[in-house]
């Protein structure tokens, strides 16, 4: 996680007008907790001197920093939500679903080869 957190998206941390937040050990610095097979990268926000009220701040792939404002269960749940709740043709060429029946669509979910991706966290 060191060595990821070293390299991750320099080029965006270096750009203070894109990205407003500093990092720790700074005063008030994100702190990384977590990255994903999607290449988002997680940090505590140490807002508030009580870590109840720490923010989440996540960088999805390089674009413009989430800020999700509640528990860390709470975020930790909308995350797993956000995997899971993805497009229910997950898996197929969309130039084919309209040449496919909606029975062909149902046939293909239900042997698994397409569908939304269940979340697995595992090691690395």
């Amino acid at each position: 996680m060191r060595k990821i957190h070293e390299s991750f998206g320099l080029s965006w941390r270096c750009d203070s007008d894109r990205y407003p937040f500093r990092f720790h050990p700074a005063s008030g610095g994100l702190i990384s907790w977590g990255y994903d097979y999607s290449g988002d990268e997680h940090f505590f926000w140490p807002c508030d001197p009580n870590p109840d009220r720490w923010k989440i701040v996540t960088n999805i792939n390089g674009a413009d920093p989430e800020v999700f404002d509640g528990p860390f269960t709470d975020f930790v749940l909308a995350f797993v939500h956000r995997l899971r709740d993805v497009d229910p043709h997950h898996g197929i060429d969309p130039d084919l679903l309209e040449f496919l029946e909606p029975a062909d669509l149902d046939e293909l979910a239900d042997r698994g080869e397409i569908g939304p991706v269940e979340p697995k966290f595992e090691p690395f």
